[in-house]
């Protein structure tokens, strides 16, 4: 296993045999994905529970740490539309300064991921758990944009999920149908833009034409029902200070949770859209490295106001898909857009607030990737049926926090099942086949006959935790005594203390019961377990041997003794 801290940034090997031909391919997709990224960034900033400025300010800082750092050639970072549930629920919960503590604290947690080399394990977790809570997201996001989509006039809106809906029914007779049309034909126009163009962003489009169209009935058809971000928001485009939050021990203590949240968030999606998008350019991002990069990005978004930030697939794919090939396109993203809020952004406050719910209704669609959750609700073990199910339903219920703590604790569970049952136990019965065997000797035999009083077992995988118990299920199974217990480990690649314990429990309740056992074909990482545990001393050199032949001459002389 290699040493060292594993952080390579891959703009120090993207700048090495940089050219201009790279810079302009880089340049052109920087300023394109910055414009793709401005309406997204608004919409998820507002959708959190934040001022829009802040979104922007999360996609300029995060956007350019993540690129500088972190470890692939195209990730795009900045605000996600799987961040807006537990965003929102920590600012209702802890406030701006319990979100910025919590932002931090997963940064600081992300790092650690990376030094620790834990990148590809975080893959590993079960595909039903990271559908689930996607799926379960954007149901969520759909659920919270109703209000605005449809312009209902609602003095509360419940946090709880059916309480929401009952609400919205409740209050249906209030819709403003001139807001409604807003968000409808802003997700219209967003479903058919790829038709006609797939580099100009369709939520751009949308923006534009729908500010465009309400600033217009506003002003020669008296319609003041649409509202606006303005209405809703006072539009800062001062770049804040940076700020340190005070830490209190009590605070880190009660934040430690939705941190480890929006860590583990963090750590899927940025990996996830990192392998996606080395899938499309034939490359490799260093897992480790893209983690610490994506720590620091949470480190530094927080100190300058910003949400939590992780890499966003979309916009990925958006650089890639116009040119970008190093990080360079996500520096110059951060850029464009950091002109875009120092000189645009005042225009921002005309932007209504139903054409931002049609920009997030779109993107909760393409979230809730419910074709993939329907084939795998049809077509997979009841198990991971059951996994993907109560993960939809925790996140869209309770919430994202208690879902990802059950989706790991899930996770853990089912590897352990899983590992378990890869481990067999059997018993031989009369005979021992010799063909393809790895620890016999003789060569001419075909068989061995199993001596009278004379007992074979055979453990094939892992000795580990369910195989003990396995193990006594079957010796249960036969009604007489015998003198010798002989245990086949030839197939054992490693024991762990559980199943040295379970062995250990075996050997002396055989002994007690004046049964020999005698081990045939350990391997020698097996072996130096046992020796460690001093277990020739239960057993005695002589009963551990090294093939069967052995094994059974030394049941052979037990028997006749």
């Amino acid at each position: 296993m290699e040493k060292g801290l594993d952080f390579k940034p891959k703009m120090i090997s993207a700048i090495k045999n940089y050219d201009r031909k790279t810079f302009v391919a880089d340049l052109m997709a920087g300023v394109i994905v910055g414009i793709v990224a401005l309406p997204l960034a608004i919409a998820f900033g507002i959708a959190s529970g934040v001022s829009p400025e802040k979104g922007i300010i999360t996609a300029i800082v995060a956007g350019l740490f993540i690129s500088v750092f972190g470890g692939s050639k195209v990730q795009i970072g900045g605000p996600t539309g799987a961040f807006i549930v537990i965003v929102y629920g920590i600012i209702q919960q802890y406030g701006m300064q319990g979100l910025t503590i919590a932002t931090l604290m997963a940064g600081v947690f992300l790092i650690l991921l990376g030094v620790l080399r834990l990148g590809t394990i975080i893959k590993y977790i079960p595909y039903p758990i990271v559908v689930g809570f996607t799926s379960g997201i954007a149901v969520t996001i759909f659920t919270t944009q109703i209000k605005d989509l449809l312009g209902l006039t609602m003095e509360h809106v419940p946090s709880d999920f059916v309480e929401k809906w009952i609400a919205y029914v409740y209050n249906i007779g209030s819709i403003d149908w001139w807001s409604a049309l807003v968000g409808i034909v802003s997700v219209v126009i967003i479903a058919i833009m790829p038709q006609f163009s797939k580099k100009v962003p369709g939520s751009l489009v949308a923006i534009v034409l729908m500010t465009v169209a309400a600033l217009l009935l506003k002003q020669y058809a008296g319609v003041t029902t649409i509202e606006t971000i303005g209405d809703r928001f006072s539009i800062n485009s001062t770049l804040p200070g940076a700020v340190v939050p005070q830490l209190t021990w009590e605070t880190v203590k009660g934040l430690v949770g939705p941190a480890v949240t929006i860590a583990v968030l963090g750590a899927i999606e940025s990996l996830l859209s990192a392998t996606v998008a080395d899938g499309v350019i034939g490359d490799h991002h260093n897992s480790n490295t893209e983690l610490i990069g994506q720590g620091i990005a949470n480190i530094a978004s927080p100190i300058f106001g910003g949400i939590p930030a992780t890499g966003a697939i979309a916009r990925t794919m958006t650089n890639i898909n116009n040119g970008g090939r190093t990080p360079v396109a996500g520096i110059v993203h951060a850029v464009v857009l950091l002109l875009i809020f120092l000189f645009l952004m005042p225009l921002a406050q005309y932007i209504p607030m139903a054409c931002l719910a049609g920009v997030l209704v779109v993107v909760a669609y393409g979230m809730s990737g419910w074709r993939s959750f329907l084939t795998m609700a049809r077509n997979n073990p009841k198990s991971d049926v059951t996994v993907l199910l109560l993960t939809f339903f925790l996140t869209i219920i309770f919430d994202l926090t208690v879902a990802i703590e059950f989706g790991l604790v899930c996770a853990c569970l089912l590897f352990m099942r899983r590992m378990a049952e890869t481990t067999d136990v059997h018993a031989v019965l009369n005979e021992i086949d010799l063909n393809e065997d790895a620890d016999m000797e003789r060569g001419n035999l075909q068989h061995l006959t199993i001596p009278e009083g004379v007992e074979v077992y055979e453990i094939n995988g892992p000795y580990f935790f369910g195989a003990g118990n396995r193990f006594e299920d079957i010796m249960a199974r036969y009604g007489n005594r015998p003198r010798v217990r002989i245990i086949r480990m030839r197939k054992v690649p490693f024991i762990d203390s559980t199943g040295m314990h379970n062995l250990e429990n075996m050997c002396q309740m055989s002994q007690k019961e004046g049964i020999t056992v005698v081990l045939s074909g350990v391997n020698a990482k097996v072996e130096s377990v046992l020796k460690r545990n001093h277990f020739s001393e239960l057993l005695g050199e002589e009963n551990i041997c090294n093939h069967i032949d052995l094994a059974l001459a030394r049941a052979n002389e037990i028997v006749k003794s």
